[in-house]
């Protein structure tokens, strides 16, 4: 991490992790086309990336906590519709498990191709649209009513997040829509899947690079990480009630516009 840059750079890329992790428009994809452009590189650059996901984390471990808690006590004392929805969760967070870790080394291999980031958020972005358009009648309209093998399927869907630039979150709430859900709840259910799934990816990716952390990074990764928590808490808090009211058109054409600039520039610069 170059000291030069000071903590514009850092803030910056902490903003974006935390504005776009739990929106269907590709964290990954924005942070890789923002280090492209900005010239970044190095070890330290990637440690910076995979840490800052914390503040994500916590952001919504913390926006949801009370309900988690909820959970929990509620399957403790025996309700079938907690371990149900744990169930659900598990189910829906199981294939992209199974899958990152089999194929970790191949997707990080592709990580660095801009343009088929640009490629993918632009056709991610249609997709979304043309899901959003259509009059679909909703079967399920609360998280805790999801039936597992649904749920399952959700999963199945989530594994599209692996190519960089589909989104994690994009791919599960397109997949839920598809199988029945409301924009909202499905939504939701993405927050709820992304807790176990980010835990999991940043305690993997934190073990793969713990020999390249090292002090002279730490001021950087303490703002992006504190900034990450604080955006990210912003969306959490108010993405529901702005999807419920828009749609997740505004997310596709974010995407469609992202990527087409991105593309532009990767093939500019060439």
């Amino acid at each position: 991490m170059n000291v030069d840059q000071g903590l514009f750079v850092p803030g910056i890329l902490g903003i974006l992790e935390g504005l776009t992790e739990f929106l269907p428009v590709s964290s990954t994809a924005h942070l890789l086309l923002a280090e492209h452009f900005l010239g970044l590189s190095g070890d330290d650059w990637k440690v910076f990336t995979v840490l800052i996901q914390l503040g994500a984390i916590l952001a919504i471990v913390i926006a949801y906590f009370g309900r988690l808690i909820g959970i929990v006590r509620d399957a403790i004392g025996g309700k079938r519709g907690a371990w149900r929805f744990i169930l659900g969760v598990v189910l829906a967070a199981v294939p992209a498990v199974i899958a990152g870790v089999l194929l970790h080394d191949v997707i990080k291999s592709v990580y660095d191709n801009t343009v088929l980031i640009c490629v993918m958020l632009i056709v991610g972005g249609i997709v979304l649209l043309y899901v959003d358009q259509l009059k679909l009648t909703p079967k399920y309209t609360n998280i805790y009513d999801y039936p597992p093998l649904m749920c399952l399927y959700i999963g199945l869907f989530q594994m599209l997040a692996l190519i960089p630039g589909v989104s994690r979150s994009g791919a599960t709430i397109v997949g839920s829509l598809l199988l029945g859900t409301d924009k909202r709840s499905a939504a939701e259910f993405s927050f709820f899947v992304a807790i176990p799934l980010m835990i999991g990816a940043f305690g993997y990716d934190f073990y793969k690079s713990r020999d390249l952390i090292t002090s002279g990074i730490g001021l950087g990764i303490a703002v992006g990480f504190a900034l990450a928590f604080v955006t990210a808490w912003v969306v959490v808090r108010y993405a529901l009630d702005f999807i419920s009211r828009n749609g997740f058109a505004p997310f596709a054409y974010w995407r469609i516009f992202v990527g087409a600039i991105g593309l532009w520039g990767v093939l500019l610069i060439r």
